[in-house]
């Protein structure tokens, strides 16, 4: 099993930058992938962003240029650097944990508002 516990979240004015992280603890095998979803009232949950435990990742089109994403191995710890913030990305992110037998593991979720 795997637990993820997330923290970060927060009200920031539009422009504005946040940083999530994501901690893992349990059984976690060095190749897998971490990364976040998010989740905006009324709408699906979507994908934001992901990484690698080798470093590769890949983004969203709507955060391209504005999130970073990044993880540190040692600590089982991924991060999300969110900068030039919008309203639009108001939304519960949700951190997940992928490992290589296909089992997808999620965090508590951490609310995230950008005011205009």
């Amino acid at each position: 099993q795997v637990q993820l516990v997330e923290s970060g979240g927060g009200l920031v004015q539009a422009g504005g930058s946040l940083r999530l992280s994501c901690a893992a603890a349990g059984t976690i095998f060095s190749d897998n992938a971490m990364g976040w979803y998010r989740q905006a009232p009324g709408k699906q949950r979507e994908f934001v962003a992901a990484i690698m435990s080798g470093g590769n990742s890949n983004y969203a089109d709507s955060v391209k240029g504005r999130f970073t994403i990044s993880r540190d191995n040692a600590k089982n710890t991924a991060y999300v650097q969110m900068n030039s913030l919008k309203p639009e990305d108001t939304a519960v992110y949700y951190c997940y944990l992928l490992n290589p037998a296909g089992n997808k593991y999620w965090g508590q979720g951490t609310q995230v508002t950008v005011s205009s």
